[in-house]
């Protein structure tokens, strides 16, 4: 019973608070020594590869060129032995499949000798390539069951690390995942392909500026939202634990309204989790930066630097599970759906992305004078026309069952797609659209607080919007909009599609007038006019929230998909196809997949919570419920039969009948619409769930809540929001 869950939890975090720690002395200097020590990072690469093989390595990393086989023989060997001097008896090609999560084969090193020993073996040919079964991985139709061959190819720019856990050591290898035929079968590859094109297509406008950087990447620092409670409840709970979020739960007499948990003093056994999974994540060569109390009670973030997009990509997920491995230390689950609580915050995972050159330059970095800086203003600009181009594809990007509860409340931005410059660059852009230039820049000048002891502040331009899907912040722009609980691989490889698609335009244009005999400053000023006045409609710095931005963005033309199931059909648009087939990113046949594994998943979760749902109603609600009635039965027999009258207990009981009626007849609704028969058009499908089957969940969450709110606590079965939210 929950109310068995509550003590259990109660008693274990008493137990918790009791045991003697003693703190770790010199505590900093011993993180900076363990930073990357269980990485095979550049430091490590330097000390045990020769010079030339060395050099070849970090060449082919630069400048994504391919290894040669005698190279990679020579690092495998080095690889290997670094291994297996830190305990490792085991290597993985570690990749991330269209599950959205990551996948693992592992492999060991010692091979049997001729004279009944063993030695460690690790070849150039096993450490570029794997073997692993393709069939029973996600597709979209590209593989059959008897079309299983698939391979695992070694991604050299992305650092390989070691798990160590209290049984063994594992070296791991970041990898790419393809079929037999070559086609991409996961996250990585895409990635990796996209990144290229963004360089490319950056270059070319680069040099026309003068630069002479060779490569241009993707940057991005993707904060981490997350929910901890303590685990008795977890276990009690069988939509948690089978769909990682509650399909009932009342809402509690206290929520988030006092807003006293962001930003709050952390609690002991949650910091103590924090510092733990800092302490692992450094240790592979996380840079993690920041950790707070997010908005909801029992809410968290954590935050790493930015990094090159592909390693911050592994980084996350690599993030993702230690948050859920090291969870059960502390007693603790780790929540990393996108709303794993009705009434209160979702969690997000805002990704904050730019683009970089080799010499180490933000190429969005607008500088002190950024009506000057007329290249920051072209490839700001370019974002602009990007996400106005490909606002579908972006969404897209974040499509799924969870986001359909995230989006457009609590601090998750709205479903429309649109862009806060702030008040500095939006005003830089209207100079520019009024005069072909701009002359100034909005200062913020300095903040005075009117306390003498406290330092005058330099303010900002302009204020951050928390409402916006996609926002500029100073030097980098975040996509708000990504969900916890999915990989940001396709979030950022919608974006450098988008933007390589508009640098490819963006140069198109300055070398077609740099060749007619315009001067690079007049074709400048000709191209920002034409971007700004063609992409001006995606720009708002106002409340997304408000009913007026819904019918302002209606008649500016923008999308406005409300659910998952309108946003899917935009990757097959014939501008997406066309533009990630034109860069190499995907083929259609290749980018079809992704959209009939989205629509796949999108059909699987829901199908999962309604079965969740009958169960739950029919094991859990319902019994609870019929022993209320009978003891509430047998208190209005009792009390008639000693000649007195309750019309308050007789309400109650009425009351507690009609509202059980009403659950039952609402789980054998929803359970006679799980019996429709699955339709060869998964869209149809998807739409089917949206329009018939989430009303109907809804429906039934509402009498289930009802009914907990009346239901004594010794018979209500499940652990409430009440107890796990604020149990800590």
């Amino acid at each position: 019973m929950g109310s068995a869950a509550s003590g259990e939890a109660i008693r274990s975090i008493n137990a918790w608070s009791s045991a003697t720690r003693t703190p770790q002395a010199s505590a900093t200097r011993k993180v900076i020594e363990e930073f990357g020590s269980l990485t095979f990072n550049e430091e490590v690469q330097r000390a045990r590869l020769p010079k030339d093989v060395f050099r070849a390595l970090r060449r082919s990393i630069a400048q994504s060129e391919p290894i040669d086989a005698a190279v990679a023989n020579i690092v495998a060997s080095a690889l290997k032995d670094w291994a297996v001097e830190h305990g490792a008896t085991h290597y993985t090609h570690w990749f991330q499949p269209m599950t959205g999560i990551t996948a693992e084969k592992h492999d060991a090193f010692l091979n049997p000798t001729g004279d009944g020993r063993a030695v460690a073996e690790f070849s150039g040919k096993e450490l570029v390539r794997g073997e692993p079964d393709a069939s029973s991985f996600p597709s979209g139709g590209m593989r059959s069951t008897f079309e299983a061959r698939g391979y695992t190819a070694w991604d050299p720019t992305s650092p390989p690390w070691l798990l160590v856990t209290s049984n063994g050591t594992t070296l791991v290898i970041p990898t790419a995942f393809v079929s037999w035929t070559g086609e991409a079968l996961d996250k990585k590859t895409p990635l990796l392909r996209s990144m290229d094109a963004l360089s490319k297509q950056a270059i070319r406008v680069l040099r026309l500026f003068g630069s002479k950087a060779h490569h241009v990447f993707a940057t991005c620092g993707p904060e981490q939202e997350y929910f901890l409670i303590d685990r008795q409840f977890f276990f009690n709970r069988p939509d948690l634990i089978n769909a990682g979020r509650t399909l009932f739960g009342a809402k509690p007499p206290k929520g988030q309204e006092m807003e006293d948990h962001y930003f709050g003093s952390i609690p002991d056994r949650v910091l103590a989790f924090m510092m733990e999974v800092e302490r692992e994540l450094y240790k592979v060569g996380v840079p993690v930066k920041t950790r707070h109390n997010e908005v909801a009670p029992s809410q968290y973030e954590v935050a790493p630097i930015f990094e090159n997009a592909n390693v911050a990509t592994d980084h996350q997920m690599m993030t993702m599970e230690m948050l859920r491995r090291i969870a059960p230390k502390f007693g603790l689950a780790c929540l990393l759906h996108e709303k794993p609580f009705a009434g209160v915050n979702g969690s997000g995972k805002h990704v904050n992305w730019s683009i970089s050159d080799d010499a180490g330059s933000n190429l969005l970095n607008p500088g002190d004078t950024p009506h000057d800086n007329i290249q920051f203003l072209v490839f700001c600009a370019a974002v602009v026309r990007a996400v106005n181009k490909f606002q579908g594809l972006l969404r897209f990007t974040i499509a799924s069952a969870g986001n359909d509860h995230r989006l457009g409340a609590n601090e998750a931005p709205p479903a429309i797609i649109s862009i806060f410059l702030g008040d500095m660059l939006t005003d830089i852009f209207q100079q520019i659209e009024r005069a072909g230039s701009a002359k100034t820049t909005k200062s913020g000048g300095i903040l005075d607080i009117g306390v003498s002891v406290l330092p005058k502040l330099p303010r900002d331009a302009g204020d951050r919007n928390r409402t916006s899907p996609f926002a500029f912040t100073g030097n980098k722009f975040e996509f708000r909009a990504v969900s916890a609980n999915q990989s940001i691989a396709l979030p950022i490889v919608g974006l450098n599609v988008a933007v390589a698609d508009s640098l490819d335009y963006c140069a198109t244009e300055l070398e077609k007038n740099l060749k007619e005999g315009k001067k690079l400053h007049a074709a400048v000023k000709a191209l920002l006019v034409k971007l700004v006045k063609d992409n001006k409609r995606i720009i708002f710095n106002g409340n997304g929230y408000s009913e007026e931005w819904q019918k302002e963005a209606a008649r500016r033309g923008l999308l406005n998909h409300r659910t998952s199931v309108d946003a899917f059909g935009e990757a097959m648009k014939k501008d997406v196809v066309a533009a990630f087939e034109k860069y190499g990113i995907l083929t259609e046949r290749e980018l079809k997949a992704r959209y009939d594994v989205a629509v796949e998943q999108y059909n699987k979760s829901i199908n999962i919570e309604a079965q969740l749902m009958v169960l739950m109603g029919n094991r859990y609600i319902l019994p609870a419920t019929f022993r209320y009635q009978r003891e509430l039965g047998e208190a209005v027999a009792a009390v008639k039969a000693g000649g007195c009258t309750s019309k308050e207990t007789k309400k109650t009981l009425d009351t507690v009948c009609r509202l059980t009626d009403q659950c039952k007849t609402r789980v054998d609704a929803l359970q006679a619409l799980l019996e429709h028969n699955e339709v060869e058009d998964a869209e149809a499908h998807a739409k089917y769930f949206r329009d018939k089957v989430v009303p109907a969940m809804a429906a039934l969450r509402e009498s289930g809540d009802s009914l907990e709110c009346l239901i004594p606590q010794d018979l209500w079965p499940l652990p409430t929001y009440r107890e796990m939210l604020f149990v800590k």
